[in-house]
């Protein structure tokens, strides 16, 4: 059976930089199970995946556009201090979920100073290139709960 929408593909990957370092692998023991079509892994991995079968295996290169996009310096911002209440110790690298007009988001702390912290609001990988090495484990027809929902049932 091969990898199209509206079926469950289990796939086992690295994903790494330009760099070459792994940035996430999948479990050994544990493959990544998705629902194929409705936009649960990134654009250009799920396109490259359609029409695989268990047992094929490639190399897939998304380029920023088909995966979290392009890095949008609107996004960083610098917000009072004050908005941290209730966090002792506020430092870069610590993530908060934030509430926006367009709903919930999650940001990033980049600098911390005792007035002001400067936030990113992009996906950390955004603007990155990401390269996966990508082996299909699995495929199978989604059930009808899977199906309506448009993600893997655990």
């Amino acid at each position: 059976m091969e990898i199209a929408d509206a079926r469950v593909a289990s796939i086992h990957y690295t994903l790494t930089g330009d760099d070459g370092q792994v940035i996430d692998k999948s479990p050994e023991a544990q493959p990544l199970q998705y629902f194929h079509g409705a936009g649960n892994i990134v654009p250009g991995l799920e396109k490259a995946l359609a029409g695989k079968q268990p047992g094929d295996t490639l190399k897939v290169d998304v380029k920023p556009e088909d995966a979290y996009g392009v890095r949008n310096e609107q996004l960083v911002q610098v917000v009072p201090r004050t908005a941290f209440q209730g966090v002792d110790k506020v430092e870069p690298g610590m993530q908060f979920q934030a509430r926006s007009e367009r709903g919930p988001m999650l940001v990033t702390v980049v600098e911390a100073g005792d007035e002001q912290v400067k936030i990113d609001a992009n996906h950390p990988l955004a603007g990155r290139n990401l390269h996966f090495d990508v082996k299909v484990a699995d495929v199978r027809e989604a059930s009808e709960e899977e199906k309506q929902e448009g993600r893997v049932k655990a």
